[in-house]
């Protein structure tokens, strides 16, 4: 396992708010579209599932990246150097959520803790998942 160049709290809270904000106007819009208001309190599965999806699959298909982090200059990478998957991203979204969840929030503060203060940044949704946060560029963009 070698680690290079481990985005900071800073850097992924960055990444993180951009990430709100784009969905925030991306689905609001959709919602103001389709319903005729910009958020809509009986149709938020359609708002909701966007953001899902875009935080599922974007990693995917843009090397670790979603806007925000791109923004932000950071990206998702395994800790093996393989591309990542929809595996890995199930498991650092969907598991690390449902720890979080059960935690009732506990651990997402402890991974806040451990990405501000452990050498490798990583926190607890990284090490399901076997990922961490890099600013390094991709090799094959």
């Amino acid at each position: 396992m070698y680690i290079t160049n481990p985005a900071g709290f800073q850097n992924r809270f960055l990444a993180s708010f951009l990430d709100i904000i784009i969905i925030f106007l991306v689905t609001g819009t959709l919602s103001q579209l389709l319903y005729g208001v910009f958020y809509d309190g009986d149709n938020y599965y359609l708002t909701d599932s966007l953001g899902f999806l875009y935080y599922l699959l974007l990693p995917i298909f843009w090397y670790g990246y979603t806007l925000g982090r791109k923004m932000a200059g950071n990206r998702i990478v395994r800790i093996d150097g393989r591309k990542v998957g929809i595996g890995t991203m199930v498991l650092r979204n969907i598991v690390a959520g449902v720890v979080y969840i059960m935690t009732l929030g506990i651990g997402l503060i402890v991974s806040a803790f451990m990405v501000g203060i452990r050498e490798d940044k990583r926190a607890i949704h990284d090490f399901i998942a076997q990922t961490y946060v890099t600013t390094d560029p991709p090799i094959n963009s």
